[in-house]
């Protein structure tokens, strides 16, 4: 079958990609920033009940790591809006879904895999904050240490610090794939 072959070729110069990549933040190392980086969360958010937002698809794996370590009342959702839809670049941002959660008067915690330069995030702040939430916390698993960020933006909590590099795993992708790999990886330099 025609497919099937397609799949495998796709799925060998998948495999011969990675085993060229460079592991940047182990397995073992992220499991001990998601650690650290709840403990934090637990310290400022500890009785305020927020409502926690997972910024799909990258935000799915690190509010799945963060939330079964943060042991206060909370209410989940989650929110996609993307600028990138397949592309390594952003254009404009465009909704694919809004939270069904009341923000108003609510402390907000917004949960994604990286900060990068910030736009998507900065947008979805301030559309929390027009939407009445009293506070916008932002927590991410990497944050891309580079000086092109949305001025003003910064996360509140921040997993491990990252490399300016094409880098996936633990929720960001290489072209759609690769979200599920334990660690951060990034390709060879000049890829």
């Amino acid at each position: 079958m025609q497919v099937s072959a397609n799949l495998r070729q796709q799925s060998d110069a998948l495999d011969a990609l990675l085993a060229r990549c460079e592991c940047l933040v182990s397995a073992e190392a992220m499991q001990s920033a998601y650690a650290r980086l709840a403990g934090e969360v637990n310290q400022q958010l500890a009785g305020r009940v927020p409502v926690v937002l997972a910024v799909m698809n990258g935000g799915l794996i690190s509010a799945g790591q963060l939330l079964p370590r943060l042991d206060f009342p909370l209410e989940l959702s989650y929110l996609h809006a993307t600028r990138y839809r397949g592309a390594t670049t952003g254009g404009a941002l465009k909704w694919l879904a809004q939270p069904d959660i009341e923000l108003a008067g609510r402390e907000v915690l917004l949960v994604d895999d990286i900060l990068d330069e910030g736009h998507t995030l900065a947008a979805v702040r301030e559309w929390c904050l027009d939407a009445g939430a009293a506070r916008v916390w932002i927590a991410v698993a990497t944050d891309k240490q580079h000086d092109r960020k949305v001025p003003g933006l910064a996360a509140d909590f921040c997993g491990v610090p990252v490399p300016d590099r094409y880098i996936f795993g633990e929720g960001m992708d290489y072209h759609g794939y690769f979200r599920n790999l334990p660690g951060i990886h990034a390709l060879p330099e000049g890829e």
